[in-house]
């Protein structure tokens, strides 16, 4: 319970820092803004923890998981920059807990059976049904989203890993720092606008990254406490927080074939949820 408390807790406030960076992408830019989520969320870290607990035990998966959530941040900041509205965005990443399932085969040697399999496959229909050619979400950006998804799921995975060897405060600075040399070479593709940010924009970057680092110091330790099953249903949570955030700043409203086929993904992430639970009674009978 403590741990899907944090995770509730995480996902409410990385919502904020995805609305207030969408909010600011358009005057800093996509490397800009990963080189201030960087700096400013290890600030944050390490006045939270007084710069302890910082060294890492397992490097190279850290730094595996790290490089490849800045590449995920990075696509997920592209697509904001082309106007993909926060709730679309939200609503594809519903498919990470399907994919935490399949990964957590190889991965965590786990076992799925055919209800869970079927569940997933319903799943992966309704992103189908989001991505039709009739619906809004039929562009590039939401190709690129789909892959980043499959990142993040792996990236999910790994944390759950990393939480056997390292601390959630280890993981949550090293996420941050690789955001600083990932923005740097992302520099020159995507460089700042010539204006200075105003007053507002800088608020909005402090809350950004310092909501990030708390966001994330709260994710890895609650995947130390919880099972990945009993956390990945919150996934779904950013998709009514972006629903409302959206609405509320940008006059986003998602095409019904977006809501269906999220409610078809989230519906069938649920129903793992259930069978997990299920064969895990029957394991401990």
């Amino acid at each position: 319970m403590r741990g899907i408390g944090l995770v509730v807790i995480g996902y409410l406030i990385i919502t904020g820092a995805d609305a207030a960076v969408k909010w600011v992408l358009p005057e800093i830019g996509i490397a800009m803004a990963m080189i201030c989520r960087g700096t400013i969320g290890m600030a944050v870290l390490a006045i939270i923890t007084r710069g302890r607990g910082f060294y890492p035990v397992d490097k190279r998966l850290l730094a595996a998981r790290s490089i490849l959530h800045c590449c995920v941040s990075a696509c997920w900041y592209w697509a904001w920059v082309r106007a993909v509205p926060l709730a679309d965005s939200y609503a594809v990443a519903c498919a990470t807990p399907l994919l935490m399932t399949l990964l957590a085969i190889p991965l965590l040697g786990e076992t799925v059976g055919w209800r869970r399999m079927t569940s997933t496959g319903i799943g992966f229909a309704g992103v189908l049904v989001m991505l039709q050619p009739s619906g809004d979400l039929w562009r590039i950006e939401s190709l690129v989203l789909l892959g980043a998804t499959c990142v993040m799921a792996l990236t999910r995975i790994w944390t759950r890993l990393l939480s056997r060897t390292d601390k959630p405060a280890t993981i949550a600075f090293w996420l941050m720092a690789a955001h600083v040399p990932m923005g740097l070479l992302l520099l020159p593709t995507f460089p700042p606008p010539a204006v200075l940010p105003s007053g507002g924009v800088m608020l909005a970057l402090l809350f950004f990254g310092a909501a990030n680092a708390v966001a994330h110091l709260l994710f890895s330790r609650a995947f130390a406490l919880a099972p990945i099953g009993a956390l990945a249903p919150y996934e779904y949570t950013p998709f009514i927080y972006g629903i409302g955030i959206g609405f509320l700043i940008w006059s986003e409203v998602p095409a019904w074939t977006t809501i269906l086929g999220a409610a078809l993904v989230i519906l069938a992430g649920i129903y793992n949820l259930h069978r997990e639970r299920v064969r895990r009674a029957q394991e401990r009978r």
